[in-house]
């Protein structure tokens, strides 16, 4: 009796501690279908401990379409190890310190006039503006990005879909 016991008390806090694990920034990327790009480049510039820390981080998260519309063998290239530096700096320059949901982007965009300026983690800017109606993004080349759905919640912050690659300098 007393095994049953103990391996019923195991499932018991096994099933809690499952229910309560902590959902990151990370684990809102792998469960999504059309983010396997962004997990692979992730893990492939070690950022994986990064974006699971506390945070919080606000993470423009492009679509495997919006890699897809890079030149043919960017993907590939940056992916390589030897290209790592390059990889990281434009995926941190996807993440903003701190939790901005959508409302507070909205109106820091509306409080600054029609354009608000984002310091990336990257230590690079986007540009945030609205036009019809959608949040654009405009990265420091000049290329644009609408942002497709919003507050992706994770404990560690916000994750927001954009439909292209921003890119820094």
């Amino acid at each position: 009796m007393k095994i049953k016991s103990l391996v019923l008390t195991f499932f018991a806090v096994t099933t809690i501690v499952s229910a309560n694990a902590q959902k990151t920034i990370v684990d809102v990327a792998v469960g999504s279908t059309d983010h396997t790009t962004l997990v692979a480049a992730v893990k492939a510039a070690d950022l994986v401990g990064t974006l699971q820390s506390a945070g919080p981080f606000t993470v423009f998260a492009p679509t495997n379409a919006a890699f897809a519309k890079l030149p043919e063998g960017t993907v590939e290239f940056l992916l390589k190890p030897e290209n790592k530096a390059s990889l990281t700096k434009i995926l941190t320059y996807h993440v903003i310190a701190g939790s901005f949901n959508a409302a507070a982007v909205v109106k820091a965009i509306k409080d600054g006039g029609g354009s608000v300026t984002l310091k990336t983690v990257s230590g690079g800017n986007l540009v945030a503006s609205i036009k019809a109606g959608k949040v654009i993004l405009t990265d420091e080349k000049g290329a644009t990005t609408t942002v497709i759905a919003t507050d992706l919640k994770a404990d560690n912050g916000l994750v927001h879909v954009i439909d292209s690659v921003v890119l820094p300098k």
